[in-house]
């Protein structure tokens, strides 16, 4: 007698995996895990919107901690600029204030507030120490800024330093000297590794099930051969025309095209044959010996890499254990990723198997190679396997990105433009580049560096406000043109920075008119690029900007700019 199963119900999606659905779709689960171990410090100064509209755009995708520093009382003049305070919120602390408002959009993030003056914060260095990344909101005293920098620096951290002045905002990124990432999203066709002049026993045995007595098959089956497996068929005909050799210079491979192309046919009801004509489109770029690119080179050759210890990041144990597999198969492991083709579905889903079965095959030694260094360097975690995988799948787009300090203004004269110099000339001869508006901002901290009584004025009158534009416009002009008598001076190039200078005197006017008032609009547009820079950083999945992001909200434009 038959009895009756009941199936095992469906596990559906968590809650957390619907409410981050869409995100996690972009960085998957290991990148939603590294956003909710982090801990952001924000060092708030001036009207501090933008630094709240950064936070903002991280609390809702999921942060695990953030932490404000900001030693003002909420004033009626914030409740125009800032939407995480109210009229309740006049006189409390600017910063628990904030904290309580941006914790409503997400109440599994966890806030801190600490209402201290950022100087008296930092004069214990451990007060930073725990932090994943430091976001810093100008005008804050550069000695501040440049203390905060250098330790950050030092000690790896990520730090960005944002300014949003009327119009204008900038935000510059420091990155740690090596800052690691895996590019997990680049142009789907160059992830495309199909090992042809690598084949596999499998993928072989494969090509001659399909091409065996190719000239007898019919006209529907030898159209619809897989394009891989006509550049296999055909590559060992070439091999036993010339000596076991592969096509290897541009010539032979256009000859391998030539013999392709004979072996279509051209008799039949379509006057040609689809896959043959994708196998022709494929030779240039399907046909080349295995390399690891650049990036990846220096990975390995990093001392990281090659001595790994049991408090290195998981990256590194990874890489080391990549390198030995490279070491040993001369090869990267197959991403297992098939293009479309013209084929019938049984045979496209038969080498969709290969290709998959082969990955699995190359992720499980490297992930037994990840597992013998863990236990060699008495790792006490252990690497998740996902992690690895995702590692594999995008090991031929590893970089080892080499951060800059953070360029601080001080005296022109004693500024190192490291190499900089022509790089910043040639932009300001470009009348659509922004690298005025970065100058504009050197000069405006300089300025509060040199007057800060002039950040805490209170209402001035007309003509008391008219005067300080007027010396903050002076002074400003003074400082840029230095600048850029000691770019001329650093560099070799002769470059006529009369129009460039003109530009750059529309933009000190502006500045110096706004001061330091923030714009909503402006501030949560900043807030905004700047938290997408920290959640790559931060998830280290996406190449950050290199290294810093000007906008001009008056021609609506934005310039990444490498100062």
């Amino acid at each position: 007698m038959a009895t009756s199963v009941t199936p095992p119900p469906l596990q559906g999606p968590t809650a957390k995996e619907k409410k981050y659905d869409r995100q996690l779709r972009l960085w998957a689960a290991s990148g939603q895990m590294a956003l909710e171990e982090s801990h952001i410090l924000l060092l708030n100064e001036g009207a501090g919107t933008v630094g709240v509209e950064t936070l903002k755009n991280l609390v809702l995708p999921g942060v695990g901690n953030f932490t404000i520093v900001d030693d003002r009382l909420v004033e009626e003049k914030d409740l125009g600029v800032n939407f995480f305070l109210a009229e309740e919120s006049l006189g409390r602390s600017r910063a628990e204030e904030c904290c309580r408002y941006l914790q409503e959009l997400n109440p599994e993030v966890r806030s801190n507030a600490i209402h201290q003056n950022i100087s008296t914060f930092i004069s214990t260095i451990d007060n930073i120490r725990k932090y994943t990344l430091i976001l810093i909101t100008a005008p804050t005293s550069l000695s501040t800024v440049k203390k905060v920098a250098s330790y950050a620096w030092d000690a790896s951290i990520p730090l960005l330093y944002i300014h949003s002045n009327g119009f204008y905002s900038q935000f510059s990124l420091q990155l740690p000297p090596e800052f690691p990432i895996v590019d997990t999203h680049p142009d789907p066709v160059s992830t495309q590794d199909l090992r042809l002049l690598n084949p596999w026993p499998e993928l072989l045995d494969f090509m001659h099930t399909k091409s065996n007595n190719i000239k007898e098959l019919s006209d529907h089956e030898h159209g619809h051969i897989p394009y891989l497996l006509v550049l296999l068929y055909f590559l060992d005909e070439w091999k036993a025309q010339n000596n076991g050799r592969y096509p290897e210079n541009y010539k032979e491979k256009s000859a391998f095209r030539s013999m392709v192309g004979d072996g279509a046919r051209k008799d039949n009801a379509e006057g040609g044959e689809e896959n043959f004509d994708e196998a022709i489109g494929a030779v240039l770029k399907s046909l080349n010996p295995p390399s690891i690119s650049s990036g990846l080179r220096e990975v390995f050759e990093a001392e990281h890499c090659q001595n790994p210890t049991s408090e290195s990041p998981n990256f590194w144990i990874i890489a080391n254990a990549l390198q030995a597999f490279h070491k040993a198969h001369k090869v990267l492991p197959l991403p297992g990723a098939l293009p479309d083709m013209k084929a019938q579905s049984v045979d496209y889903i038969q080498l969709q198997n290969i290709y998959k079965s082969k990955a699995r095959q190359d992720l499980a030694d490297v992930t037994q190679r990840v597992r013998e260094l863990e236990q060699k360097v008495n790792k006490s975690t252990v690497v998740d396997e996902k992690e690895i995988e995702a590692f594999c799948k995008g090991a031929a787009f590893v970089k080892l990105i080499k951060g800059s300090p953070l360029r601080i203004p001080d005296d022109p004269q004693l500024m190192d433009w490291s190499g900089r110099a022509t790089y910043v000339l040639q932009e300001l001869e470009n009348e659509e580049s922004l690298v005025t508006v970065y100058l504009a901002l050197l000069a405006f901290d300089d300025y509060y560096e040199r007057n800060p009584a002039a950040l805490s004025v209170g209402e001035l009158s007309n003509e008391a406000k008219e005067a300080e534009q007027r010396k903050l416009k002076w002074s400003m002009t003074q400082y840029t043109d230095k600048v850029i008598e000691e770019l001329k001076k650093s560099s070799k190039v002769e470059v006529d920075t009369e129009a460039a200078q003109e530009r750059l005197s529309n933009v000190i006017m502006e500045l110096a008119r706004g001061g330091l008032a923030e714009l909503h609009n402006i501030s949560a547009l900043t807030g905004g690029m700047v938290a997408q820079e920290v959640i790559k950083v931060l998830t280290k999945q996406y190449v950050p900007i290199d290294n810093t992001c000007v906008f001009d909200g008056i021609s609506s434009k934005t310039a990444v700019l490498r100062v």
